[in-house]
């Protein structure tokens, strides 16, 4: 059996569809209906607009940027039928280690004096590597030894949180080079995550990379009849969702112009929540990279509408967890439809 056409039957994003609107499209829809709705509640309740105000949608592109990097690549990852919950611990793991190569001499309290003033393509590239380490050894206990993506990457995530945390005792590391704070700055982490969001979406789109994920992701059993070598395949994708992660922790180290053992918790969940909300299904085999940016988008308007209407912090998780059941009950719904079609 030719090998493209497994793939390209076994995914749905890549058949014709016709005059079919794109499923983004709803999920746009989504996105608009939520924003009027609280551009509506904020003029009963607080008498202002919540669309007009520039600087804070400003915030909160920038704030949801560093969760759509790690949401590409968990969507990757959920595409092939898996998860990864070790995504949050890598951003943390890998702040703290570029932090440390990233300080200027004129600290006093340097990590490395030997190590200061360097390039700032020297800590983006340790955490590229280290990221891309991190997801190459989930991808190895996924694909060789068999374990449940579940618990492989609940391991990573236990072990890169205590790595985060060893590595300096718990305690901050400040004073970084204005050179590695520049990616951090401005619209700079927007730039990165609308970059790395376009490079993924042609590559899962128009290549054989792409091609192989949805048919894993679809079929394993008749992927692996096609000729994919399913375990090199999985490898891939986790060390390219670790990557990811490596680089959304240099951004957040860079935004933050210090480095905490703390950063990154919970957000691996937002990723995932931002996949599935943009239409990626937990079963495997679909879901897109648009409609993941949009997810993204999503979570952030959520976000900022619940702070713009005052409402307390624990409500807002409370109704970020009813929005993502939604999302997969909605998602488990529509594969049934698929099914039945």
């Amino acid at each position: 059996m030719d090998t493209n056409v497994a793939a390209q039957g076994a995914s749905p994003p890549l058949a014709k569809s016709g005059r079919r609107m794109p499923a983004e499209f709803n999920i746009f829809l989504v996105l608009v209906v939520i924003a009027l709705v609280y551009e509506v509640l904020g003029w009963i309740f607080i008498g202002q607009s919540f669309l007009m105000n520039q600087q804070r949608l400003t915030i909160m592109i920038l704030q949801v940027s560093v969760i759509g990097i790690i949401a590409v690549g968990v969507t990757q990852v959920i595409i092939t039928g898996g998860i990864d919950l070790s995504s949050g611990s890598v951003v943390g793991m890998t702040a703290m280690i570029a932090a440390s190569v990233a300080q200027a001499s004129s600290w006093p309290r340097a990590l490395y004096p030997s190590l200061t003033d360097l390039p700032a393509v020297v800590p983006i590239m340790l955490c590229l590597g280290i990221g891309l380490l991190a997801g190459f050894v989930n991808g190895q206990l996924i694909a060789r030894t068999k374990i449940p993506p579940f618990i492989a990457t609940l391991g990573m995530m236990v072990s890169a949180r205590g790595v985060s945390k060893w590595y300096t005792k718990g305690q901050p590391i400040s004073g970084l080079t204005d050179q590695f704070n520049f990616i951090g700055t401005g619209i700079w982490p927007v730039v990165v995550f609308l970059v790395v969001a376009l490079v993924f979406h042609i590559g899962l789109r128009y290549t054989r990379y792409g091609k192989f994920t949805y048919a894993i992701g679809a079929n394993v059993q008749a992927a692996r009849i096609s000729g994919i070598n399913v375990e090199a395949h999985l490898v891939k994708v986790y060390a390219i969702a670790g990557m990811l992660a490596g680089l959304a922790g240099a951004v957040t180290a860079a935004r933050a112009q210090t480095a905490q053992a703390g950063m990154g918790v919970m957000y691996e969940l937002d990723a995932i929540a931002a996949a599935v909300i943009g239409g990626t299904s937990l079963t495997g085999g679909a879901g897109r990279i648009t409609g993941t940016v949009i997810g993204t988008i999503i979570l952030g308007v959520m976000t900022s509408g619940f702070t713009f209407l005052r409402v307390d912090a624990y409500y807002q998780e409370v109704v970020k967890g009813l929005i993502i059941i939604a999302a997969v009950v909605i998602d488990v719904y529509r594969q049934k439809g698929r099914k039945r079609a």
